[in-house]
């Protein structure tokens, strides 16, 4: 939150004509700001996400994820530090795609039924789809009259970058593929035999989805079109996300 926060204010002081980095090159500190507010909130954004699994499984009858500390929204709690938090983040920041990462560990047999089961799996992505929804509201609500004269400040194009990623996640989580949100929401209701090649395939089911949207442009272009699709529904602003992208990932 701290660095997020801090992007925040970097954006805006980057942009504001005689703030106390003179000497300095105002695109440069606008470019900070924007990276260090995608790179926290997109921090912030995963342990919202497994919080979600956590608290509804908690609910559904896992008491476990209390003494595993996963209710304590800290970021250490959620499995191993490299590939649940670490390894996402650097994914973002080189290649711009909202990777899930973290995981908590439910014990489903705890869980009442299957339907509480799916609900587990559902609440991470629906997370990612609430924090789109309230980052593109607040940027509607706080820059109406930016939005007006067509002249977003750099502040507003960052939060619609993150506000876009997090519908990206969604979309991205709520395929049912294995290893993927979306599978572990229909999961319980699969027969055995399918169950089982799907454990088969949860470890590298995901990055053969990843492969086949960096390789085969047909399947890249409708996962993207689906993105924006969402994105407009849900009010996010095209082109501020866009430019806000762009000055996320400034070393392209």
């Amino acid at each position: 939150m701290a660095v997020a926060i801090a992007g925040g204010v970097l954006t805006v002081l980057g942009d504001e004509p005689g703030s106390f980095f003179d000497g300095v090159d105002q695109s440069t500190v606008v470019v900070a700001g924007t990276f260090l507010l995608v790179i926290g909130g997109w921090a912030v954004s995963l342990c919202l996400h497994e919080f979600g699994h956590a608290i509804v499984a908690f609910r559904g009858g896992d008491r476990e994820v209390y003494f595993k500390g996963y209710l304590t929204l800290d970021p250490r709690r959620y499995t191993d530090p490299v590939l649940s938090l670490l390894l996402p983040l650097l994914i973002l920041a080189v290649g711009g795609i909202p990777l899930p990462g973290g995981a908590v560990w439910i014990n489903h047999h705890a869980l009442r039924n299957r339907r509480v089961e799916s609900w587990v799996s559902l609440a991470g992505p629906l997370s990612n789809l609430a924090l789109g929804v309230l980052l593109t509201a607040s940027v509607s609500v706080f820059f109406s009259s930016d939005l007006a004269r067509g002249d977003m400040p750099p502040l507003a194009n960052a939060l619609s970058c993150l506000a876009l990623l997090q519908i990206m996640a969604f979309l991205l989580n709520i395929l049912p593929i294995p290893g993927l949100d979306g599978f572990g929401a229909i999961e319980p209701y699969l027969p055995y035999r399918a169950r089982e090649l799907g454990a088969k395939a949860r470890p590298w089911a995901p990055l053969v989805l990843f492969a086949v949207l960096i390789g085969i442009p047909e399947a890249n272009i409708l996962f993207f079109d689906g993105v924006r699709n969402l994105f407009d529904m849900v009010g996010g602003e095209a082109v501020a996300a866009a430019i806000g992208f762009d000055t996320f990932m400034f070393w392209r």
